[in-house]
């Protein structure tokens, strides 16, 4: 067995002159675990929100938008559409005309934003999964229907089992003339209700689904569309496939997969995890004082142990190393120990929901704190504890002659 390992193990598990730095070092290894702790059950709380964002958007966002680089418009007969469903790893394709509009039933009204979505869209998001009431079901034959998202239809007070009042669907006409009165202002159209969704808030106030043939007739469009969105296959090579769409339509158009969708939400949540991150870790840096505390106590109370090592031809390298061994054996078993109890809580919460978020709507989307455990979390936690604990456990040990003549005992 190495030499200095052997000693700094039995100084580490031996009982001291001096009770108090058993404690300390106690303490010590305490402080270490709670803050490896800390540190892995907020990374994989971060973890499992960012997961149920992404399952939540992804319910409604495409695996890719195209839409038009300068303008609101484009005819769709320019966009190979054919070419495109050619590409290896596409699997759908739905056209998309988006128009702010006004939706009025009865006497109550609100603005919205009415989204015509061509066949296929279902296999194209996934909404379909995040239906509250009803069915997602946009047209039968002839007949129109409109998918509704939850907050539209609480404001609006919108009842799926009313045949007799219609929702009144008003948009602005191209050659509006207010002068004429508000008839003439405006194009309207009548639709009823199939069910409501519900994804996150700012779509659930905002969307309206409708079909395609319904919201071109409207609007009286022959060929515009506001975006195309395509669904990928499982699996699929998302990046390659992405290149692939801006080099088949040229500079003309932005292509944007899911996460570019969404690029701002999705940057200012790796910036607070990178924020608590770097706040638990200088909580943590300051918890490892006590390692620099017990170090030097500890250099302290082996006073005799080291002369007796001098004499038996121990150099000064040979006994940092020793000491510093055991400010990195502290530190390894606060590191492991609170890695293991932060991935027993994270398993609890997984399997048991112990901790809620306090929500009284039985509506919400989840009910427990998302948890979702990582394997490059705990290799990265591990290494912020050791790299900190290897600063705290080189300062006594470099100022090892200090430390000794500075607290000499008196004769």
């Amino acid at each position: 067995m190495n030499f200095p390992f052997y000693i700094a193990r039995r100084y580490l598990i031996s009982k001291k002159s001096h009770n108090i730095i058993n404690i300390i070092s106690a303490i010590s290894v305490v402080g270490v675990a709670i803050g490896a702790m800390a540190l892995i059950i907020v990374l994989s709380v971060f973890n499992g929100f960012e997961q149920l964002v992404v399952s939540l958007f992804g319910s409604f966002n495409p695996d890719i938008e195209i839409t038009v680089r300068h303008g609101k418009t484009f005819d769709i007969s320019t966009v190979p559409t054919d070419r495109l469903v050619k590409i290896p790893g596409i699997v759908h394709l739905s056209e998309i005309i988006e128009e702010d509009a006004l939706i009025k039933y009865k006497d109550k009204q609100t603005i919205v934003t009415i989204k015509g979505v061509g066949d296929g869209y279902a296999e194209t998001t996934g909404i379909d999964s995040m239906m509250t009431d009803g069915n997602f079901m946009l047209q039968d034959k002839d007949q129109n229907f409109a998918v509704l998202g939850y907050g539209i239809a609480a404001t609006l007070g919108a009842n799926l089992q009313d045949y007799l009042n219609p929702l009144v669907v008003y948009v602005p006409s191209r050659d509006a003339n207010f002068s004429g009165g508000f008839e003439n202002a405006f194009l309207s159209d009548v639709v009823f209700p199939s069910g409501f969704f519900s994804i996150q808030m700012d779509y659930d106030i905002k969307y309206v689904l409708l079909p395609l043939r319904f919201v071109k007739q409207l609007l009286m469009y022959e060929n515009e569309r506001t975006a195309i969105e395509l669904s990928l296959a499982k699996g699929a090579d998302r990046q390659k496939i992405q290149q692939a769409v801006e080099t088949l339509l040229g500079t003309g158009y932005v292509v944007k997969n899911r996460f570019q969708q969404q690029e701002l939400l999705y940057k200012i949540m790796k910036s607070e995890k990178l924020y608590i991150f770097l706040i638990l870790t200088f909580i943590l840096f300051m918890a490892t004082f006590n390692v620099i505390g017990s170090l030097s106590m500890l250099i302290l109370d082996k006073r005799k142990d080291i002369s007796i090592l001098r004499g038996m031809g121990a150099n000064q390298q040979q006994i940092r190393r020793i000491f510093f061994i055991v400010g990195m054996m502290i530190s390894s078993i606060g590191a492991v120990s609170g890695l293991i109890f932060g991935g027993i809580v994270c398993w609890l919460q997984i399997r048991y929901g112990l901790i809620g978020l306090g929500a009284s709507d039985s509506s919400f989307v989840v009910s427990n704190y998302p948890v979702n455990m990582q394997v490059t979390d705990f290799l990265l936690v591990f290494a912020t504890v050791i790299s900190i604990g290897f600063l705290a456990a080189w300062y006594p040990v470099y100022n090892i002659r200090k430390i000794q003549t500075g607290f000499n005992e008196p004769d």
